[in-house]
């Protein structure tokens, strides 16, 4: 009986230990759906490919509204990160590489921080002199209707609006992300 209690208490202490050392960010809360922390590993049950893109809108820096259904037609790498998130900013500079060289190729790079305040993402963006576009869900309502639950999290989404590809964690490279885009354009 004390074997079997020994082995159950390990069975239940692994999954709480890989979970606490999967990430040594802060996790963010969302109401009703759990926390975000950075990780690399998913999972749990989230959109899948296949699903059409949850619609959403925001307004960009210059007021103007960006609604996901207006880009029907284009090819959408849609990225949730935060500023304090370290695997996001390890592929930031990556995402900036792709902003920069596939604006030509009809691709709409939607990078949504989540639940940060403006000064903080603007001081962040001109510190590490990034300039794609960046949506603030302040409130978490996008990453709560994707079902994010780590970061960073990226969805790829064609030009029908349905989600091809989604990639949980860090990308590593330029390449790795172009790989994942030639198969979309």
């Amino acid at each position: 009986m004390n074997k079997m209690l020994k082995v159950i208490w390990l069975v239940m202490l692994i999954p709480v230990l890989l979970i606490a050392g999967c990430s040594s960010q802060p996790e963010i809360d969302i109401s009703g759906i759990g926390s975000i922390t950075a990780c690399a590993e998913y999972s749990g049950q989230g959109l899948q490919r296949g699903d059409p893109a949850i619609e959403f809108q925001f307004q960009n820096a210059t007021g103007q509204t960006v609604a996901l259904s207006d880009l029907k037609g284009k090819v959408v790498l849609v990225n949730f990160w935060a500023t304090w998130c370290g695997p996001c900013n390890i592929e930031l500079p990556f995402i900036q590489q792709i902003y920069d060289e596939w604006q030509e190729r009809e691709l709409v790079v939607l990078a949504i921080d989540i639940g940060e305040s403006p000064s903080t993402v603007a001081e962040f963006m001109q510190n590490k002199e990034l300039s794609f576009p960046v949506l603030l869900d302040s409130e978490m309502k996008v990453a709560a209707q994707y079902r994010v639950m780590y970061i960073p999290t990226t969805f790829f989404i064609d030009k029908d609006g349905i989600i091809q590809y989604i990639k949980v964690g860090a990308f590593q490279s330029q390449d790795e992300i172009e790989s994942i885009l030639s198969q979309l354009d």
